[in-house]
């Protein structure tokens, strides 16, 4: 057999994505260049690494089985290129955070000088909701996890990186006038978006609604901050964003505030992980930087949060 490191690393995204234009589009590399390295490393077995089924590209289970494979191979390499690092004296490793979606607004921050000071360091982000977030921190897959709200279900040490403040919101309608509210009277009268079960943000809405006896109008559910901010300056109701993620749009006025008694809703975005985790060297370092910096890269980042 004579397969490379790299077609097996074009194989493992090919996998993951179950597309080629998709895998292509991941790697920075032409659809034919995909391709053909998939095309040679399917020629060193017997056995069909895919199948494609109408328009559908399938892993069959001996592309499946030969994916974990690779999987461990391509750590191993990863593990002989960081100890080479090591052994020269620089900190290197792979980080692995996992955030939840609105984190996306907030964790680039926190890295982004841990990464220029240790440049041999990767970083593994992964942008998904609540649920996933909570899965992947409970199943050792992460070093930490970036939440609004600390879980109930999982026992958690944290570090708290800032304040989150979630504000009621609106498209800026000239329809739409602009006045105190009372919190019933608005509720079931404007038409809310929601997002999904398990969210954070979610969490907090139906925690007030509980506490103010109030049943809102809801409209619609929307399974990201993005897609919630994006019907909303669609003119299709309101909503309650986090304000770290509608800077811009608050700015250019393509949203607005809506003054109702309760809010803000106030949370903090806290970096979480388990107890008797045992950090590796890479984890340690960002756990002590960010506990060195996080007041600095507040306050040169996201000071402007207090204006509101």
């Amino acid at each position: 057999m004579n397969f490379t490191l790299h077609q097996l690393k074009i194989f493992m995204v090919v996998a993951e994505k179950k597309s080629i234009t998709r895998a292509s589009q991941d790697l920075h590399m032409t659809q034919p260049a995909v391709s053909i390295q998939l095309k040679n490393l399917q020629q060193q077995f017997d056995i069909p690494l895919t199948e494609v089924v109408g328009r559908q590209l399938y892993i069959t289970d001996f592309g499946w089985e030969l994916y974990r494979i690779a999987e461990k191979i391509l750590m191993e390499v990863d593990a002989i290129n960081y100890k080479t690092q090591s052994f020269q004296g620089m900190l290197s490793g792979k980080l692995r955070i996992a955030v939840v979606s609105t984190g996306k607004y907030v964790m680039p921050y926190y890295l982004k000088d841990f990464i220029s000071t240790y440049p041999n360091i990767d970083v593994l982000m992964d942008v998904t909701n609540r649920s996933k977030v909570i899965a992947s921190l409970e199943n050792n897959e992460v070093d930490f996890s970036l939440v609004s709200i600390s879980p109930d279900s999982l026992q958690v040490a944290e570090e708290v990186l800032m304040p989150n403040k979630l504000y009621l919101t609106t498209s800026n309608s000239k329809d739409f006038p602009l006045k105190k509210y009372t919190a019933k009277n608005f509720f079931e009268n404007m038409p809310l978006i929601y997002r999904e079960e398990g969210s954070g943000t979610r969490m907090k809405m139906q925690q007030y609604f509980s506490q103010t006896h109030i049943i809102p109008k809801v409209k619609l559910e929307l399974t990201t901050s993005e897609a919630v901010k994006q019907a909303v300056m669609a003119g299709l109701g309101c909503s309650v964003l986090s304000l770290i993620s509608m800077k811009s749009e608050l700015k250019q006025k393509e949203l607005i505030i809506i003054p109702v008694k309760g809010f803000p809703i106030k949370t903090n975005w806290t970096l979480i992980w388990q107890p008797k985790k045992k950090f590796s060297v890479v984890a340690q370092a960002y756990l002590d930087h960010i506990r060195a910096n996080k007041q600095a890269i507040y306050q040169q980042h996201f000071k402007w949060i207090e204006r509101y």
